[in-house]
């Protein structure tokens, strides 16, 4: 069977990504590997004689059958590297999994898939951002993808779940269990839009050598990646260099200089590692994407962080209409000279955009 032989490729000790590949290639299926003899899978780069033996001795594929007995009783569906199923932009990958599990509801090879990372220490500023992000891409059509960890990753979940978003939670682990154990209940919500992927057979403890290699699963399933908050070491940032190792686009949430979870943040934007997003609208505008369902927007929750009492009269002002500039003026009190400084800031943020004959108006 088929799959059987799929899965043992991926349990024999000492193979790895590439031999596993290589290995494929020279015999062309899974079912052709176990089936070789010494002298021919010695011809393969990267099998030595130590490996030849574990092929052709091991007892991986009785390992096997007790891994598709727990496949078959919960649903879980195989993701082989050369099926149709696998998601497309993680097979362009060099380091891609040879084989996948999934269960879930999601596409992996949904139009629009972004992936949300960020420090386990998420604070209330982080928070916030998830939510409002989460809130600006409901009408975009797009997944979300995240690790489960505690802070931004649950965050990211959470708030997608909350707006009707789909999200695929990336494990360290086997789907045999579920990681942090507080975040069961989210896990369970997830499957029923959304999804658990890993490549991690079933046993698999959530050991720390586990999370890199996670971390390039949720570079890879994106077309872009968004780090909201950070320090300068972390898997957030692993994330971020993974992505921009496979050419995907890296975007970040600045803060304030001396925030310890926003260093890292400022370290990719400063660096050219990641480019800089200060509302949640400016990742569809980087990424050319229309809004598959529009909607009434609620104003309020797509506001930046921070805005002057000032600004936010501004906003009230267009939100009834379009407006020139005197007569923002004369409705808000606010000079002119003063107000030239505030409507480039909230440009700038995205919140508005000008028009010709000094006309203002919200995004």
């Amino acid at each position: 069977m088929g799959i059987i032989h799929q899965i043992g490729l991926t349990l024999i000790p000492g193979v790895g990504q590439v031999t596993a590949r290589n290995l494929l290639m020279h015999f062309g299926s899974a079912e052709a590997v176990f089936e070789a003899k010494n002298k021919d899978l010695l011809a393969v780069n990267g099998v030595g004689t130590i490996t030849a033996n574990q092929i052709t001795r091991s007892n991986v594929l009785n390992q096997a059958e007790e891994q598709l007995r727990f496949i078959e009783k919960q649903e879980v569906e195989v993701l082989f590297f050369t099926a149709d199923n696998y998601p497309r932009r993680l097979r362009e990958c060099n380091d891609a999994p040879v084989l996948l599990y999934y269960k879930g509801t999601a596409n992996l090879n949904h139009p629009r898939i972004i992936s949300v990372v960020g420090t386990r220490m998420a604070t209330d500023y982080g928070r916030q951002l998830c939510a409002a992000l989460a809130e600006c891409l409901k009408s975009y059509d797009v997944l979300v993808v995240s690790g489960l960890a505690y802070g931004i990753d649950i965050s990211a979940h959470k708030e997608s779940l909350k707006n009707n978003i789909p999200t695929i939670g990336v494990l360290g682990h086997g789907l045999d269990r579920v990681y942090p154990y507080h975040h069961q209940q989210i896990a369970r919500d997830m499957l029923l839009n959304g999804g658990l992927l890993t490549e991690f057979p079933l046993n698999t403890i959530p050991d720390r050598e586990n999370f890199p290699k996670r971390n390039r699963i949720i570079a890879g399933l994106a077309d872009a990646t968004v780090v909201v908050e950070a320090t300068v070491k972390g898997g957030a940032l692993i994330t971020a260099d993974i992505a921009n190792s496979y050419n995907r686009d890296v975007f970040a949430f600045p803060g304030r200089v001396k925030d310890e979870y926003s260093q890292g943040c400022n370290f990719l934007i400063k660096t050219n590692r990641a480019a800089l997003i200060n509302h949640p609208l400016d990742l569809a505008y980087y990424m050319g994407w229309e809004e598959i369902h529009p909607q009434e927007k609620s104003i309020q929750t797509q506001l930046p962080l921070g805005l002057s009492q000032e600004e936010i009269k501004i906003v009230e002002v267009l939100k009834m209409a379009p407006s020139m500039v005197d007569e923002i003026s004369s409705k808000t009190c606010i000079p002119q000279s003063k107000l030239a400084i505030h409507l480039l800031n909230l440009e700038m943020q995205g919140v508005l955009r000008g028009l010709p004959g000094k006309m203002y108006q919200l995004n």
